[in-house]
Order: structure tokens, then sequence, then C-alpha cells
């Protein structure tokens, strides 16, 4: 096991405590350890084969035997041993928003409940109000969260289907008897929710391939196979389909199992009224609905269908009938923007608040990447749950950003880390920085992570303020939902977009795949307006750089270009746009010593 294996299994073990009552310094002692682990600059297992392990703050004798173990066997008695003496269902309570481990405990310890089933019963009959701490509100939130559970219990997480159908596919590929493979469905179109993985492949042998794809390791079960589609579940509990036909079939299926259903209407529409019939086995000259082979319109890929009904291509992840169609008739679709066109990331976090890495870690992974800046905005002070930085702690936070610039300069490298914070919007609507400091800043992202249960007007208004100050450059995360655990707050998103527009202001698309945030579908608005967008990992760990490829994928459904894009400039320019808010609204930033 590598140090993020083993942090994650000291984090579970951790919860598993506090399910059980335990002493909360043993349980915090977990958390410590697991925290200290992300954050080593070297492999854990070279520590412990040199017998340093004991050198580390925080790991003590007990926990070193526990980590050892985990690294040498790949396995643990002791949490393999908590796990079974906690009912399952209390660790499945812990998905339910607002059900974090103290709040099982009271339910397991005073009501007996045991299951999620249970716990939504006594919710409903009251039990659950009458405990200490809770309330009706509570109580209510509890059956509204497992209700929205139970609804997205079959929908999954963009990021989550992504990896499984590339690794199905790059086997797939590796088979003879396979001609063509592609992704359709909801995951080429790039949707932040999918449902199944729908894969398409061509071939002459479909059984064969279809054998292939339902021995895959990785497949829990065969749901259903035969002559032409396979059904299997993976781990994780996605469903994957694949289907197969020829190879002259393969584009007109590709085009019909992308979809979505609506754009796809559109398109046979079009073809009725050209005198044509498109269906998932071809186009043909006919009137009415055939497979006649005789009757087809030959195309040899989806880019042939879009010229034949006199569109020009139309990118998959258009592909949602809001118009796209209308795009394609006039003009070739613009360039839409590629995830290596981003130069880096202007919100990220750190080991200074919530993140994993320290900068000087975060520089060196970044500058591997070939990216040319990325910019520490770490939490303010008001965000005490992610361990929030004060006024002192960000000076010296510059401070040790600015030795690492001195540094990479030093090197010759082009690469620089941007120095910022993630500033709060407070309930009244103040930042909680002053504007002194944020003017030392180079990136100001503000963000709400507070009184989300404000009116749709006083929200709309802490935004809207936000975007008026002259050292904000970009909100974050705009209407602070988290797809498939909490609902947007309320928000006039087109209000805070005139304002930005007027202001000068960037929204953020905010990358991490359970935000995706400012929408897609609101983009389109916001560029008309000439509002920029910011394509941001929200990083706390090093592998979240790859939500830059994500995020590209949700700006590319929204039609965005890399001229939309803010962070698509080399670092020079870029510095250029961070000082033209400020200078517009006659609040030039002071000149650092």
């Amino acid at each position: 096991m590598d140090k993020d294996q083993v942090a994650e299994i000291l984090a579970d073990i951790a919860v598993l405590l506090e399910l059980k009552g335990e002493n909360p310094f043993k349980s915090r002692a977990y958390v410590n350890a697991a925290r200290t682990l992300e954050n080593l600059s070297e492999p854990l297992d070279k520590i412990i084969s040199e017998n340093r392990l004991g050198d580390i703050k925080g790991i003590g004798e007990a926990l070193q035997q526990k980590i050892t173990e985990l690294v040498t066997t790949g396995k643990l008695a002791y949490f393999d041993e908590l796990k079974a003496s906690t009912p399952p269902g209390l660790v499945a309570m812990l998905d339910i928003p607002g059900m974090g481990p103290k709040k099982v405990k009271i339910v397991h310890d005073e009501l007996g409940i045991e299951t999620v089933e249970q716990l939504e019963k006594a919710s409903q009959d009251g039990r659950v109000a009458k405990l200490k701490g809770f309330g009706e509100k509570t109580a209510m939130n509890i059956c509204e969260g497992i209700a929205r559970r139970r609804t997205y219990a079959s929908k999954h997480l963009l990021s989550d289907g992504l990896p499984l159908a590339e690794s199905l596919l790059e086997t797939l590929r590796c088979h003879p008897d396979v001609i063509r493979c592609s992704a359709a469905g909801s995951l080429r179109r790039h949707r932040e929710i999918i449902g199944d993985l729908d894969l398409l492949a061509s071939s002459k042998r479909p059984a064969a391939v279809l054998d292939y794809f339902a021995s895959q390791p990785g497949i829990l079960n065969v749901i259903a196979k035969g002559e032409t589609k396979a059904s299997v579940l993976l781990s994780g509990g996605i469903q994957s389909d694949l289907r197969v036909v020829s190879d002259a079939e393969f584009p007109f299926a590709l085009l019909y199992f992308t979809g979505s259903k609506e754009h796809n209407i559109v398109m046979r529409q079009r073809a009725i009224e050209r005198g044509l019939r498109l269906n998932e086995y071809g186009l043909f000259r006919s009137k009415t609905e055939t497979r006649d082979p005789n009757l087809l319109v030959a195309c040899q890929t989806e880019h042939d269908i879009f010229e034949k009904l006199g569109l020009h291509f139309i990118p998959p992840e258009m592909r949602e009938d809001i118009g796209e169609v209308a795009l394609a008739e006039k003009a070739p679709i613009a360039r839409l923007i590629e995830w290596t066109d981003l130069k880096g990331s202007l919100h990220n976090h750190s080991t200074w608040s919530d993140g994993h890495q320290r900068p000087d870690d975060l520089a060196r992974a970044m500058r591997e990447l070939a990216l040319s800046y990325w910019a520490i905005t770490d939490h303010s002070k008001a965000s005490f749950q992610a361990n929030g930085l004060d006024a002192h702690r960000l000076r010296q936070q510059l401070k040790e950003i600015q030795e690492i610039n001195h540094r990479l300069a030093g090197e010759g490298t082009e690469f620089r880390l941007l120095t910022g914070a993630e500033v709060d919007i407070l309930r009244d609507g103040r930042l909680d920085f002053p504007d002194d400091l944020l003017a030392e800043l180079d990136v100001v992202v503000a963000s709400l992570h507070q009184s989300f249960n404000q009116t749709e007007s006083e929200v709309t208004s802490r935004l809207v303020g936000a975007a008026r100050n002259p050292f904000v450059h970009l909100l974050g995360h705009l209407t602070g939902r988290l797809l498939l655990e909490r609902e947007p707050y309320k928000v006039d998103q087109r209000a805070v977009i005139d304002a930005c527009a007027e202001t000068g202001t960037w929204i953020e698309l905010n990358s991490s795949p359970y935000r995706f945030d400012m929408d897609w579908r609101l983009w389109p608005y916001a560029r008309n307006q000439g509002v920029r967008c910011v394509i941001n990992c929200d990083a706390h760990r090093f592998e979240h750089a790859g939500f830059l490829r994500l995020g590209a994928g949700i700006a590319r459904k929204a039609g965005l270009t890399r001229e939309d894009v803010i962070n698509t400039l080399p670092l020079a320019q870029l510095r250029t746009e961070l000082q033209r808010k400020r200078t517009k609204l006659g609040r030039p930033t002071p000149r650092k010593p």
C-alpha cells in the first residue's frame, strides 16, 4: 500500500472509533496520522524499510505497528475487526447530509437504529426530532437527504465513470476482432451526472467481442448477454452496456446512442424534411422507416452524416438540443477549448488550510505537469472547519511563496506560484479579509461557505456585493451545489452574471466533479454578457490537477472556446488581466516592496 491508501484506512478507523464512542483523542490521533502521511515528501515504504517511521511527529509505537502492517501485508487485522463489530448501516448513515459520526451514534444508542430505513421511519414518526441536538428541522433534513440519495441511486459522477470506460475501451481496442470502438451516451456528452456506461464497438464477430468484454477483470456480475449486446455490473455499482454492430452501421449507431434523445429527435426530423430516414442503422433514401441496405446513404463517420443533413459537425458534448443544430446550420462551430489549452488553475488549497500538500511540493508537481502557474488560494478565517487563515498566517504564507518563486527564478524556470485567498463572503455581505490585505494578493476568489438558508435575494445580494469589490477577481462555485449530495442554494444567477459583466469580475467553472459550478447551461448567457470563465481545480491534493480535463469537458459542453477562458493565457498576459479590474474601478494594487 502507498501512503494515500494507508491514510485513507487510518481516516476510516477514526470514523469507526467515533461511531463506537471511543475517546475522541484516540480518534483524532488517527486523523492526524492520516494527514501526516498524506503530506510526506518521500515514499512510505522507503521510510519503513529504513526504520524511520518512529521519527515522524505524531506517529507513536501503536500507529507504527499498524502502518507497517498495512504497507507490508496490504491489510490490517485491527481494521477488519473494527469493521466487523460495526453495523454496516451505521456507516451508510454517514452518507446522509448532516449525519456525522456523533449524530449516528446518538440515534443508535438512544433509538437502537442500525439501518437507513429505520432512521427514515424514526425521522418521520417524530422520534428523531425529540432527541437532544436534533429537532424537527434536522429530522426533515434527514428525510430529504435519504429521499435524494434514493433518487440518485442509479446515478453516478462523471469522474467515477470516465476512468472505468476508458479502461474498458483500451482493452477492447486490443482485441483483434474490434474494428472501431467508442464511448456513447451521457458519458460521451460529458454530462455532470451519468447513468450507465454506454460503449459501442464494430466487428464482424460480435459474439467473440462480447465474450471478451464480459470476462474482463473488475466486472462483478454479467447481467445479460445476447447476440449484439452485453450488460455488466462494474465495481462501484456502475452498469456498463456494450453494443456491437457492423462497421457500416457504426457511425449511425454512435450518433444515435450518443444522444441526447432531444438532439436525436431534431436530427431525425431534419432527415425527414429532406426525404430521408435516420435511425441507429443508417441514413436511408426513403419516406418510411427502413433498414434496406440498397437505400443506404453511405457515411464513414459522424462528420459525413452531419454533412448529408446540411450541417457542420456538432461536437458530442454539445448535443443537448439547446440551439446547437441552428449554429451548425449557419457556420462551422468554433474550435472548442481543449484541456491542454489550460496553463494553470487559480483556485487551489495547500496545507496552510485544508489542502494536503505544501506550496513547495505543489510548485514542483505542477511544474512537472508543464503548467505555467498555480494559485494558492487557501481559506480565510471564517472557514474555521477548513483551518482558515487569519491575516498574520496569510502574510506568513505570502513570504513562503515569495521565497519559492525566488528559488524558481534562480533555477531559470518560468513557472510561478501565485498568491491568493478564497475569501469567505460573510452572512452580512462583508468579505472575511479587509481590502488592504486583499490588495496584496495576486488572485482573490470570493465564495460562500455559510448561511446557505438565506433567501434568494439575500444570497444574490452577497454575491453581487462581492463582485463589486475591486479586489475580487472571481466568484467561486456560484451555487454551492454538491452533485448527488447537496442542492444548490437559492440565487438569481443571471443577476450575479450581470453584476460580473458590469464590474469585470470573472466566474469560476469549478471543475471538482462534485461541483461543476457554474452550471454549463448558464455559460452561453454569461459569455454573451462578456463574462470570462476561469476553469479551476479547487484542488486539495496533487491528483486534483486532473480536474482541469473534466472542467474543460464541461466548458466544451457550454460551447466555450479558449478565448472565453482566462486561464488559457500565458503568465505575463494573465498578470495584466488580474490588474485590469482594479484599474477599471480606480483601485490599483499598491506596489509591493
